[in-house]
């Protein structure tokens, strides 16, 4: 993979110098795997079985449906079964789906700028094209993952997957069993059944982590159960000396500030944060076209242009892209990422897709809907 670089007229930009260098994709692209949050914690990972290299507007996976055989009695006669044989069943097969997607971006300066600045404008764009595309795509992520599971209805084809402990009043009224807790974290495990073991990751804002540090810096003192009196809470805790929350409740916690609070609740209503559990590689990303940056010269504006194109998709396990098009937006309107339309699952029931959200509150954001 090489960087374009064309020039018009005699000069070249230290950007330009820099961006033809064959390694500089490799750093962006290493960036963007060392700094990712959702890769680093094991949540999404590579597959080369999702890539599309030769073409195509989307990717289908097929795959054999669970077996459920009838079993029957095998007596010494001809009375059992079909006629005293066995009735062979058939195995059905199904296919998931993930669309492809098509993004980019572009900077320009002109002369007039750097001189104006006396610094390169774009040299600036450069030193913070990892972090950019790590939230474009996160974005992108999140927008996928409102559409599997709908809004604070969770009406979306893994809504059966939530549990919603937030409060439906008031900030005034909201408790303890209303934020992001062990005994909550349990309960949203349950949703898998026998397999919430193999949950292993949970992600969440700073606002809502920021109660587990608050909880993590306390203890409490016996000197009140004697009298069957209530808990007391008094410092000392278990994070005295560090407020980094590493793990919940079994679980490698990552904090991202994109997992805002959900729009479209009831007004005067506190806000409600979504927290998800997730399996490792429970998402898959699949590249048509690798990471590309191009820088030209346009010498009639006296301009530096620099234009960035990644072409991937991501699939969550079992489910599948429902909607005829594809290349959606992030939007929430029917046809694309964030819309409850566009997906439906691949597996016959959502406790076989290792992913779980949770709706709490947080004592660090008691703003209420307008």
């Amino acid at each position: 993979m090489t960087a374009v670089l064309q020039n018009y007229g005699s000069g070249t930009t230290f950007l330009s110098n820099l961006v033809a260098r064959p390694e500089f994709l490799s750093y962006v692209s290493e960036g963007i795997f060392e700094q990712s949050k959702w890769i680093q914690s094991g949540v999404v990972q590579r597959n080369a079985a999702l890539d599309a290299r030769a073409g195509g507007t989307r990717v289908r996976v097929p795959f054999f449906d669970s077996i459920s055989p009838t079993e029957v009695v095998i007596q010494s006669n001809n009375t059992w079964g079909s006629g005293g044989y066995m009735s062979p069943g058939g195995i059905t097969a199904d296919e998931q789906i993930m669309t492809i997607l098509h993004r980019g971006f572009s900077y320009a300066a002109d002369d007039l700028s750097k001189l104006g600045s006396g610094a390169d404008p774009l040299a600036h764009v450069r030193d913070q094209l990892t972090a950019a595309i790590n939230k474009l795509k996160t974005t992108t992520l999140l927008a996928q993952l409102s559409g599997l599971f709908g809004a604070i209805a969770s009406n979306g084809v893994l809504g059966a997957n939530t549990l919603n402990a937030s409060f439906a009043g008031v900030p005034g009224s909201v408790t303890e069993a209303n934020y992001l807790t062990a005994a909550n974290v349990i309960k949203a495990k349950t949703k898998l059944g026998e397999r919430s073991s193999e949950l292993d990751v949970i992600a969440m804002h700073s606002n809502v982590a920021a109660y587990l540090q608050q909880v993590g810096m306390l203890t409490f003192s016996t000197s009140a159960l004697s009298a069957a009196g209530s808990v007391v809470w008094g410092g000392g805790g278990v994070g005295i000396t560090g407020e980094d929350v590493a793990q919940f409740a079994g679980l490698r916690v990552v904090i991202d500030d994109q997992l805002v609070n959900l729009t479209g609740g009831t007004a005067t209503h506190i806000v409600k944060y979504p927290v998800y559990l997730f399996k490792g590689g429970v998402i898959s990303e699949g590249i048509q076209q690798d990471l590309r940056i191009a820088t030209d010269r346009n010498i009639l504006s006296l301009q530096d242009v620099m234009a960035v194109d990644y072409h991937c998709g991501y699939h969550v396990l079992g489910t599948k892209w429902a909607d005829a098009g594809d290349n959606p937006t992030n939007a929430t309107t029917s046809g694309n990422l964030g819309h409850i339309s566009s997906w439906t699952l691949a597996y016959t029931n959502a406790k076989n897709v290792p992913l779980v959200r949770m709706l709490v509150n947080t004592p660090f954001d008691i703003t209420a809907y307008a």
